[in-house]
């Protein structure tokens, strides 16, 4: 074989190879799913917290209640399991200050593969009402509980409320006494802050 033919062979086996790559690597993009900016992720609380008991660090767990989908495509199934932490739980004073306790979710595991995930934290915020208050609001339960009936249907009225997503991040008005808590069973939406590949 001359030294032309062997140069030849040698270029189409590195071609090959490269289409054989390029291949491979467009076939792992296609199997990528980017969940967007934005993006709402329906949980329910698995770990019971409040300021009464909890402290920051402490391991929260909840699991995602809907399918999320992207595309017509499931994303993130309904029962997949998302941790967090405590990153605050404040009582409130004898005398004055209100409680209030606040949870990061930073983790989703899909497929048996844990993903990074970025969401502002979720915070109650408990303070007393008074009969002025509520006559000022309208409703004897509190603004943001309507704000969840809104946001999350008939449960999210009776257990609080994600508001102020817009702004970065999730408060909700509590007036159940001086300690304030997410519940097990408990219902909120996530926002995505940052995109979320899924593979």
């Amino acid at each position: 074989m001359t030294r032309i033919a062997k140069m030849s062979l040698l270029a189409a086996a590195g071609a090959a190879t490269l289409s054989v790559l390029a291949l491979a690597h467009g076939s792992a993009s296609a199997d990528t799913v980017i969940v967007p900016v934005g993006t709402a992720i329906p949980i329910r609380f698995e770990t019971a917290i409040s300021t009464a008991s909890s402290r920051a660090g402490d391991l929260v767990v909840a699991r995602v209640r809907e399918d999320v989908r992207i595309d017509e495509r499931v994303a993130i199934p309904a029962g997949s399991e998302v941790r967090g932490t405590v990153v605050g739980a404040r009582r409130a004073g004898k005398v004055e200050g209100t409680a209030r306790l606040s949870v990061r979710f930073d983790s989703v595991e899909i497929g048996g593969r844990r993903h990074s995930l970025d969401s502002p934290a979720l915070t109650l915020v408990g303070r007393k009402t008074t009969g002025r208050d509520a006559a000022t609001v309208g409703v004897g339960t509190g603004a943001g509980v309507v704000v969840g009936a809104l946001l999350d249907g008939g449960d999210g009225a009776k257990k609080g409320a994600l508001i102020g997503a817009a702004a970065g991040g999730g408060t909700v008005l509590a007036t159940r006494g001086p300690d304030v808590a997410f519940p097990a069973g408990a219902r909120y939406r996530l926002r995505l802050a940052s995109p979320l590949p899924v593979r």
